[in-house]
């Protein structure tokens, strides 16, 4: 059973000449990391924003895990065990990134009750320990540890989405959406991030959704491609048989000689 299913998913904007989404059907297998590629304006964030739930489609279903949950809400995706990052990253600015992590933990606390606060009860005392344990736990997965006590805002593009990954990573999700993780952050990060994420799919058991632009990275990350172009797919399979395509270098890469050129269709190639 597939992780992740959406069927004849159709998303119309208002004024559009034609739909963001036209009638796509796209899957992801357990475990799989699965990549998205396709030109600004192909219907990838869209597609994403249906899947997680912050956006309804006209027409279509999705499914995780065979549970269909075209009608229900974000929040109950997440509890049902999906994860989102986003190309902004979504953090308190004002505090520390350990407390950043912790606040992520929220769901895993069992103490509301203002009493457990003021009295200091012992079920408080062990769930805090607890929720640190974890948070260092996550801080040197995504080697943080030396930024723990700095404040979000205080961080690089490249940090502060480490940072944010390691908040959506703390819920545990199953499936992971991960919108162009690698933009804005330094080409050494870039590498480094493509282990990263390997790690945390195994840790997790957990099935990667990504959406990316960077050729190179794909290359390294992708169990699978797809394609995507106006809203529709175009080509699915083995990250270096799709790049191979020329319906998708035409859409994709168009004439950007940087682009060719890390794509290994460059003039010298």
């Amino acid at each position: 059973m597939p992780a992740v299913e959406v069927s004849r998913l159709t998303v119309r904007y208002d004024g559009a000449a034609r739909p963001a989404v036209d009638a796509l059907d796209l899957h992801a297998e357990a475990g799989e990391v699965l990549v998205v590629l396709g030109p600004n304006g192909a219907g990838k964030t869209t597609l994403f924003d249906v899947i997680s739930g912050f956006l309804s489609p006209d027409a279509g279903h999705v499914e995780l895990g065979g549970v269909d949950v075209t009608g229900r809400t974000a929040a109950t995706r997440a509890r049902l065990g999906l994860g989102r990052s986003f190309q902004d990253s979504r953090l308190f600015a004002g505090l520390t990134v350990r407390d950043a992590v912790a606040v992520s933990l929220e769901r895993f606390t069992d103490v509301g009750d203002p009493f457990n606060a003021i009295l200091r009860l012992p079920l408080l005392v062990r769930t805090e320990a607890a929720v640190m344990h974890r948070v260092d736990e996550l801080l040197a997965m995504f080697g943080l540890e030396r930024f723990a006590d700095n404040m979000v805002s205080e961080l690089s593009t490249g940090s502060r989405r480490l940072v944010d990954l390691a908040a959506v990573v703390a819920h545990q999700p199953t499936v992971l959406l991960l919108d162009e993780p690698s933009s804005g952050i330094a080409q050494r990060e870039v590498e480094a991030m493509v282990g990263l994420l390997r790690r945390v799919r195994d840790q997790l058991d957990a099935t990667l959704l990504v959406v990316e632009h960077d050729i190179g990275f794909i290359a390294e990350l992708a169990d699978r491609l797809v394609a995507m172009d106006r809203g529709e797919v175009i080509a699915s399979g083995a990250p270096s048989a799709v790049l191979e395509m020329p319906e998708v270098a035409e859409a994709f890469l168009g004439s950007d000689p940087l682009a060719l050129s890390r794509s290994g269709r460059g003039a010298g190639s």
